[in-house]
């Protein structure tokens, strides 16, 4: 079988913004899809992840270590969490990601890992 990561995306805008209720609703929504997830036996490893705002690029590609404060990519959007997953195929992958996406209330991309060799 094929290692899917299916990755939330978002911002802390779009995340601030959402009232307390939905906030509760979703989490409890994110938990059981958790839930299935792992009662599928699909589960491999997931979490939530901090604010862009808490990274940091590392980049040591020239033999120099430089450290920068902030996410690598500037965009609107970051990852905001993930779910790897063990799925028969794409289909598959993607109908949990479907299931992701309501319960997170957001987009969540699907993307193969390359295989192992």
């Amino acid at each position: 079988m094929t290692q899917y990561l299916l990755s939330v995306h978002g911002n802390d805008e779009i995340y601030a913004a959402v009232p307390a209720d939905d906030q509760q609703r979703m989490f409890a929504q994110v938990g059981k899809f958790n839930e299935d997830i792992m009662a599928a036996g699909v589960f491999l490893f997931g979490g939530g992840l901090e604010s862009a705002t808490t990274a940091t690029v590392v980049d040591a590609s020239s033999g120099e270590t430089v450290m920068t404060d902030g996410p690598y990519l500037e965009t609107k959007e970051h990852i905001g969490g993930f779910w790897i997953l063990e799925a028969p195929d794409m289909d598959a992958a993607l109908e949990w990601a479907a299931k992701g996406s309501a319960a997170c209330m957001g987009k969540v991309e699907v993307r193969p890992f390359q295989p192992n060799e």
